[in-house]
């Protein structure tokens, strides 16, 4: 079968090659899938996509004019993807349900600690061959009150992970997971409760319409003025703006974002050279009390060989007429 894969990055080539086995003919194409580059998938069965590809309704139809059965995306999330019009087209989508929890929630724990021991500045310091300690006092995890906003097999290992530091661990989320449930030292509470009683706030939730703007202006109000929040989920489930003006305010310690809700066009892309910065985003970049990483957090040996695997074996599934876990699933 003949397989466009849009949104290629060098690092996960061998991952690719290595969960194909030289079944499939791999059409590789480093632009996203947009309006413009639809026909790069022409005699392509299958396209295989990322999260920054554009998969909305008239880019599905115009698939589906090119013979294309099947959209595999390498990612958990499906929100780029109009699930609705894809199953409207009888357009099968798969996507990596779990990966590696472990990834996305040892990165939770490095922007933590990041921030808490001040490691952006102090790396800054070194750098200029500065090695004074003044101003850099740190906080430890241990006896600290965590909230957890997202309790699903990533929330849940990263609930574990706080534990062992000695936190206190809050959880919310609209669906309980049984698991932590049963822990003596976790506890769901409603948002509002978190929010007030919580050192680390870690967003760890699918984005949809009841998790938009999650945390906006008057959620950022409840926190404790010495809180840090955490976002490894989705950009839009911040007000990023909101977050910037509560950090230039004081009313926030200090923010660790993975992903940022303008981020297509920018994050994975070598943008060293472009003097058309985006504003917002420089901004949080100059503070100190601010670690960005570029949608890393799921970038471990580990993920991607597991995320190519379970890809390929979709795609195996799909060829060969077998049960095939669609993520249209989700929407009956």
């Amino acid at each position: 079968m003949k397989i466009a894969i849009y949104s290629y990055h060098d690092f996960e080539e061998k991952y690719i090659e290595a969960a194909n086995s030289d079944k499939h003919e791999l059409i590789w194409i480093e632009e996203t899938m947009t309006s413009e580059t639809l026909n790069k998938a022409k005699g392509c069965k299958a396209v295989c996509i990322f999260s920054s590809d554009k998969a909305n309704e008239e880019n599905l139809t115009k698939l589906k004019e090119l013979g294309v059965e099947l959209i595999a995306t390498r990612s958990a999330g499906t929100d780029h993807i109009d699930l609705e019009a894809a199953e409207d087209l009888d357009i099968k989508v798969v996507n990596v349900p779990s990966y590696s929890p472990n990834a996305i929630a040892e990165h939770c724990i490095a922007l933590t600690l990041a921030l808490f021991r001040k490691l952006k500045p102090s790396f800054e310091r070194i750098g200029n061959y500065n090695f004074s300690l003044s101003g850099q006092v740190g906080t430890e995890i241990r006896d600290k009150t965590i909230g957890i906003c997202g309790t699903g097999d990533i929330g849940e290992v990263l609930a574990h992970l706080f534990h062992g530091f000695g936190a206190e661990v809050l959880l919310f989320d609209a669906k309980k997971n049984k698991a932590l449930s049963q822990k003596g030292w976790a506890k769901y509470v409603d948002k509002n409760t978190l929010l007030e009683r919580c050192d680390v706030i870690s967003l760890n939730l699918p984005f949809n319409e009841d998790t938009d703007k999650f945390i906006a202006t008057e959620e950022l109000k409840a926190m404790k003025k010495t809180a840090i929040l955490i976002n490894t989920g989705r950009g839009r489930l911040v007000d990023t703006a909101a977050v910037l003006k509560a950090l230039q305010e004081d009313r926030i310690a200090g923010f660790g974002m993975d992903v940022y809700e303008n981020e297509k066009g920018i994050f994975l892309k070598n943008l060293s050279d472009s003097k058309d910065k985006d504003k917002l985003l420089a901004s949080l970049i100059a503070m100190n009390n601010v670690v960005v990483t570029s949608h890393q957090a799921f970038l471990t040996h580990t993920a991607l060989s597991n995320m190519m695997k379970t890809t390929f074996e979709s795609i195996e599934a799909f060829e060969n007429g077998g049960n095939l876990d669609t993520a249209e699933n989700s929407l009956k």
